[in-house]
């Protein structure tokens, strides 16, 4: 399902309504909601709402349980680290246990380890078949989509839940959820805005298949497990 508007605040508000129908739904479930967050500059909006109210008071924050779709192996302190951000926006501000947040970050261990042991503290928290109750993305102006970029090896990973590698054009190690399980979500929420998305959402979204070079297109494309959220200045060609 693709919804577009005009107005970045209200396509926020519409995500966050969904973030909470989904927390309110799993916890009314089986009495815990399982999310993975994104970074880069699109969902700082929608977390800055969900701390807000009336969004903060309607979710049981104590039964929800933070992981990360990707992340930049780099610390927690750092600028460029996708956890920060969302403890600026978000998670220092909703009452959840310290516990039940996991970044895709550890000192003292190599990525390949890291997303090894990511992966098993996956499989204790998710359900057996591995499904999130959501997974929140971006799309960046290359198509990709979590760490999934053009051209990598990691498009094709299909056994490990978790992979770490070293993405040449950033010099730099990401972690990443791999695409069979982001595809298991119970919900996924794409946010994509501003006209340097327009070619890449068109291509994703309406082009010929070529997941090599829009990773995006790897998302499940039909069903109302996934919702793209986008203004009309991406939605341009489409």
């Amino acid at each position: 399902m693709v919804r577009k508007f005009n107005d970045l605040q209200q396509l926020n508000t519409e995500a966050a309504e969904l973030f909470v129908r989904a927390a309110q739904t799993a916890i009314a479930q089986h009495g815990r909601f399982t999310v993975a967050l994104t970074g880069g500059t699109s969902p700082a909006g929608l977390y800055r709402l969900l701390a807000s109210s009336p969004y903060r008071d309607q979710v049981r924050w104590e039964q929800v349980y933070i992981f990360w779709g990707d992340e930049r192996w780099v610390p927690l302190d750092d600028e460029r680290s996708n956890a920060q951000m969302a403890f600026e926006t978000l998670l220092s501000h909703v009452p959840i246990p310290q516990s039940q947040i996991f970044p895709m970050w550890a000192d003292g261990i190599s990525p390949d380890d890291f997303a090894r042991e990511y992966e098993q503290l996956l499989r204790l928290h998710l359900s057996s078949e591995g499904s999130f109750d959501l997974v929140l993305l971006g799309m960046g102006a290359d198509g990709h989509t979590a760490s999934w970029f053009p051209h990598t090896g990691v498009l094709h990973e299909y056994d490990k839940w978790v992979a770490a590698y070293y993405l040449n054009a950033q010099d730099m190690y990401r972690i990443t959820l791999t695409v069979p399980l982001v595809n298991r979500a119970n919900q996924i929420i794409v946010i994509a805005y501003g006209a340097n998305k327009a070619n890449a959402l068109y291509e994703v979204l309406r082009g010929e298949r070529n997941a090599e070079q829009y990773p995006a297109q790897l998302l499940p494309t039909t069903g109302d497990r996934i919702t793209w959220f986008v203004d009309e200045a991406a939605a341009e060609k489409i």
